[in-house]
């Protein structure tokens, strides 16, 4: 996609969101900050990134460690300013592991603490564009969204990707309204004039109409039976924790699961699956999906 030269995006895999980086006269802005154990890798793709300039502010769409996982590591080698959405500063002020969903799903990031917050309706001006905060409930309830009408891009974070959106968690976690919230996130993104849509993971894109479509699918089907989003959240978090450990001994599956809340509570919610037939449907999916193979005893991320 063609994007004013002010900004570039770092795109990531799917183990660390995307980082957004923004040229100002006065220096340079970026939008999350990648996983905790990507902080080494994101440190030297903004250095070169930067090519001398500095890092001035650090901006979060939301809250999740693969978005503010990097915040530290950023902060102690820029002196960056930091804000992140206001509906998450009480959980970071207080590092409430419980909230950020830590060690509740086996995944880590570093304490980091904040300067100030943003809020739906804010303006602020990055890489030369006037840039407003928009709400984006659903995948997080706190999130943001950013959008420059003038250059008509929107920076979704995980409420739009181009072939669907981030995990409604809080209908995994037996909270209603998150459905609703992500229709209402859908539809204020339908009213905006679009070119480009960068997004949380994956490659920014242009066909607005088209992801939107495939999200709108995506969530009735998940509002018809949510066991459908049960199984894919499952799927979704092991592939992750087998993206960031690179492979896992078969055998050590089951203590894995056993110690990972998560997968109890969506299994016991949704699914009533015993602890065999768990792991074996989420082996064989993920095996038939192509997300990991299983060689000489060994889970590997594929």
């Amino acid at each position: 996609m063609n994007l004013p030269p002010q900004i570039q995006v770092l795109e990531r895999g799917w183990l660390s969101s995307n980082n957004i980086l923004f040229d100002d006269s006065d220096g340079c802005a970026l939008i999350d900050s990648g996983y905790v154990a990507h902080a080494a890798q994101t440190l030297l793709l903004l250095q070169h990134a930067l090519d001398g300039k500095r890092l001035t502010r650090l901006i979060n769409t939301h809250c999740h460690s693969d978005h503010m996982g990097g915040n530290a590591a950023l902060q102690r080698a820029h002196g960056c300013r930091t804000s992140i959405p206001v509906g998450e500063a009480p959980a970071v002020a207080a590092w409430d592991d419980a909230t950020l969903m830590l060690s509740y799903t086996g995944q880590s990031a570093e304490r980091f603490s904040y300067d100030d917050t943003l809020s739906a309706g804010d303006r602020l001006r990055l890489g030369g564009l006037e840039w407003e905060a928009l709400a984006a409930p659903g995948h997080d309830m706190h999130a943001l969204m950013f959008y420059a009408p003038a250059a008509r891009i929107l920076i979704s974070g995980d409420a739009l990707w181009e072939n669907g959106f981030g995990l409604i968690f809080s209908e995994l976690f037996g909270h209603a309204g998150g459905f609703a919230a992500a229709r209402v996130t859908l539809a204020a993104i339908s009213r905006l004039q679009i070119d480009t849509v960068i997004p949380g993971h994956g490659a920014p894109f242009g066909n607005v109409e088209r992801a939107l479509e495939t999200s709108f699918q995506r969530l009735d089907a998940y509002e018809r039976d949510p066991t459908k989003l049960a199984r894919h959240a499952l799927k979704v978090m092991l592939s992750f924790s087998l993206m960031i450990q690179g492979r896992m001994a078969l055998a050590e599956l089951p203590q894995f699961l056993a110690t990972r809340p998560i997968y109890g509570d969506i299994n016991r919610r949704f699914l009533h699956l015993s602890e065999a037939e768990l792991r074996e449907y989420l082996l064989r999916d993920l095996e038939r999906a192509g997300a990991l193979k299983l060689e000489d005893g060994w889970l590997l991320a594929a």
